[in-house]
This record gives C-alpha cells, sequence and structure tokens, in this order.
C-alpha cells in the first residue's frame, strides 16, 4: 500500500476514486532521512480527492474531478509560516526559551512561544539566565516531570527505541491514522446544491484550534468555501503571525466560553462543523465533548486534533510538533553526531491539519449519503508513528505520475503577494487543487479578534 492510498484508507475513501490523482514529482523537495515528501504528498492529496468527491456530490457530477498533487506547492506550503512576510518583515520563529538544551544525560526539548508556558517553565526551572547551567545538571526525565507538573512544556528527547518502550508510544501504535466514529443519525443541516470547485460554500465550521494542525485544516476548509468563524480566548491571544500564517479565509473573533456561552450556543444553532484544538479534556467543562456538542446540535461533524492522542498516560498532556519530534525519535533520527535535528518543515502539523480537513471532508460526504453526526480524531503522535515506523508500506505515490518533472528549486513559482488589512502579504499558495477548484484563498486574514461572533 503506498502513502496516499494509506491516508485515503485512513479517512474511508473508496479506493476506486485514487485513479483520479494525478502526481507530480519533485526531487529535492522537503528532504530529509525520513520519508517526510511521502507523508506530505499523501495527506495532500487525501484532502485534495476528498474535496473533489464531496464536490461532485453536491454540483451531481456523474464522474468525480480530477486532483492534482505538485510536490512543489506541497513543499512550499508545509513551511508556509517560513515564507510569510508582513510588509516586508519576516514572522518571528521560536522563541528564545524554545530550544534544546544540554541535561546531565541527554537532552531535552521546550515550548515557551507562548508568554504563559515561557512564565510556567521558569516557575519549573528557575530564571532564564540560569537555565543553562541548571538544565545541564539534571536529568531529562526529572527536567521533563517538574516542567510538565508546573503547567509548562519540555520532553526529554529520546531515541526511536525509547520511545517505542513508553506507555504512550504503545497507546499511540494501537490506534488507526484517522479516528472515525458516527455520532447519531441525524440528517443535518439542509446544504443547498453547490459548484464542483467550492464543496463548502455554505457550509459552516466553528474554529477553535490553535497553533497548528488545526489552524491548517479550517484554512484549508476555508479555501474551499465554507464559513470560518475563529474564536479565541480573551485571556491568551494568539500570536500576530500564527494568526497572519493561518487565517487566510477566515473570520477572528473573540469569545469569552466560560461568561458568554449563549452567543456560542446561538452559533453551534446553525453549525455544520466544529473543529477544535486543545488539550484533550479541555472544552468539555464548556460542552464542547462530541456527545454534548451532537446532543445540541445533531448532525453536527466534530473535528479533533491533539499532540499525543485523547488516551494513554500522556492523554491529558499538551504538546506541539517540535516536542512530538522530540520525544518519538525524530529529532535524534535528523540530527547530528553531536546534537538533535528536526524535520525540514513542521511536517506532524502540517500533515495533520490536511489529514484532518480530509476527515471533514470526508464525514460531510458520509452525511450527505447516509446521514448522521461523525466525529474525526487525529493526533501528531500517531502521525509521527506512520512517519517514523514505514506503517504505509512503501513510499510511492498512487495515481498518475509526470514523467520528467523539474526538480524543486525553490518556492517561487507557489508563493504570492496581496494587500490585505495587516499589511502587504507574501504567502504560500495552498497546495489543495482539483479541476476547476480555487487556486488562492478569496479573502486575506482580517485584523486578530476584531470580527463579530456571528455568521456572514
Amino acid at each position: 500500500m503506498n502513502d496516499i492510498e494509506y491516508a485515503w484508507t485512513a479517512v474511508g475513501g473508496d479506493p476506486g476514486l485514487l485513479s483520479r490523482v494525478a502526481v507530480v514529482a519533485r526531487g529535492g523537495a522537503l528532504a530529509s532521512r525520513l520519508p517526510v515528501r511521502g507523508l506530505a504528498r499523501a495527506c495532500v492529496g487525501a484532502c485534495a480527492l476528498a474535496a473533489a468527491e464531496l464536490g461532485a456530490r453536491r454540483a451531481g457530477l456523474a464522474a468525480v474531478p480530477g486532483v492534482r498533487v505538485d510536490d512543489g506547492a506541497v513543499a512550499t506550503a508545509f513551511v508556509s509560516e517560513r515564507h510569510l512576510l508582513v510588509d516586508g518583515r519576516a514572522p518571528v520563529g521560536f522563541a528564545r526559551l524554545s530550544r534544546f538544551w544540554r541535561t546531565a544525560d541527554g537532552w531535552v526539548r521546550t515550548h515557551a512561544n507562548y508568554p504563559h508556558h515561557g512564565e510556567r517553565l521558569l516557575t519549573a526551572l528557575g530564571p532564564a539566565e540560569r537555565l543553562e547551567a541548571v538544565l545541564a545538571e539534571r536529568p531529562a526525565l526529572e527536567v521533563e516531570e517538574a516542567v510538565y507538573a508546573a503547567g509548562g512544556l519540555a520532553v526529554a528527547v529520546r531515541s526511536a527505541e525509547e520511545w517505542a518502550r513508553h506507555p504512550q508510544a504503545g497507546e499511540v501504535a494501537l490506534r488507526p491514522l484517522v479516528e472515525r466514529e458516527r455520532l447519531d443519525s441525524a440528517r443535518g443541516r439542509a446544504l443547498p446544491a453547490a459548484g464542483a470547485g467550492l464543496p463548502l460554500e455554505g457550509v459552516r465550521v466553528l474554529d477553535l484550534t490553535r497553533v497548528l494542525a488545526g489552524p491548517v485544516a479550517t484554512r484549508t476548509l476555508a479555501l474551499l468555501g465554507a464559513d470560518v468563524l475563529r474564536l479565541d480566548p480573551p485571556r491568551h491571544p494568539e500570536l500576530p503571525d500564527q494568526h497572519a500564517d493561518t487565517g487566510f479565509g477566515k473570520r477572528s473573533a473573540v469569545l469569552d466560553l466560560g461568561t458568554d456561552r449563549r452567543t456560542f450556543e446561538e452559533l453551534l444553532a446553525s453549525a455544520d462543523v466544529v473543529v477544535t484544538g486543545y488539550r484533550p479534556g479541555a472544552l468539555d467543562r464548556f460542552g464542547l465533548a462530541p456527545e454534548a456538542l451532537a446532543e445540541r446540535r445533531p448532525g453536527v461533524v466534530v473535528a479533533q486534533v491533539s499532540a499525543w492522542g485523547a488516551y494513554g498516560p500522556w492523554g491529558e498532556r499538551r504538546g506541539f510538533d517540535s516536542l512530538v519530534q522530540a520525544a518519538t525519535g525524530i529529532s535524534l533520527t535528523e540530527g547530528a553526531p553531536d546534537a538533535p535535528g528536526a524535520l525540514p518543515a513542521q511536517a506532524l502539523d502540517h500533515g495533520t491539519g490536511y489529514l484532518l480537513a480530509a476527515g471533514v471532508l470526508r464525514a460531510l460526504s458520509e452525511r450527505y449519503d447516509e446521514g448522521g453526526g461523525r466525529v474525526v480524531r487525529l493526533a501528531l503522535a500517531r502521525t509521527a508513528h506512520w512517519l517514523t515506523t514505514g506503517a504505509t508500506g512503501t513510499t510511492g505515490a498512487t495515481g498518475t505520475q509526470t514523467p520528467g518533472a523539474a526538480p524543486y528549486d525553490g518556492p517561487g513559482p507557489w508563493l504570492r503577494e496581496r494587500d490585505s488589512a495587516l499589511g502587504r502579504l507574501r504567502y504560500a499558495l495552498p497546495p489543495v487543487a482539483h479541476t476547476g477548484g480555487p487556486a488562492d484563498w478569496a479573502r486575506p486574514p482580517g485584523v486578530y479578534g476584531t470580527d463579530p461572533a456571528r455568521w456572514a
């Protein structure tokens, strides 16, 4: 089974549609020791095919439109945050406390891009100016647990073999790449006929996600015509550059779920999809567990993404792509003899994001045919398991490949510029492409948190 077939099967797709996929293979794209290019191509291909399939259903077409997966477009989009320019300014990358640190017996990886995570890291370990010396004297696993206990983010850098022995790895390996369940038998909100090019036209999506997989998924749903309304809490605003990169096609509002439940319930009453990307269980107290949402909004499609999965001893832990790479052996595999390294992209985030969007699209196709709400769950650690264990069998491409395609010589053909309320933007074009589908987002990102919390 090759990569695109594996991903398409994981979202419940019809194998007979795989012949609709054409791949433009480009050497040099996302070069790495692990098969990142194959994973990236598969996730985008499955998403594009799911979009074409739903578009054909809503437009009443006899045949599903063709899908084109270009390694150049995929490689460029998988590092979209690095290509972003706002009035010529490059985005802020990782914060100074987000890095690898030597410990007494190895390495740890910390994540402190959000200010409150940085504060908790220093609460656990002491002042920033002494951090390097303090960590050099402590074992990596001790640091991992101390920072977690303080509400911060740090993981010991493990080898693949060490991770395989961890209880969380065992739980992850037992799960499918994409967990899919039916919530009820309701038909959901009736959607009018739509053109095949915009399969999500008229679909309403509530976006309660954070860096980075969830926002990539909802950015893709917006590309395909959905009315995506992102809701963020007032106390922990999104990082400005993250909003600029992942806010294309969306509207952005601030809403306190603790004090303004009425507004949320009004939005939910006509929502088709709810996407969440917080720590598992963190939003349950607001009535956002899938079963609770389906009880109040029959037929809803719920999509959830987390770092470690909603199970096992790490099921309630926060995490980010860089931490999952460090814990699962990827950082050592991609590193040098004297230091850990990283994949050429935040491929766990981006890949999982496109798979999450594919899962939503397929759930809507199934609801269109059979009725019934659905829940779709993905985890970065499960995507990492796919990448590191060769669970696909091969890294080849399914469908037709373009012979003699040019190598990947840089992102230029897949970058565009446009004006926005944030300034002049340079950005990566979307890699999801099917015949008649959109080549770009209908709107650039607006100013964070300034849209009203209501449907367009």
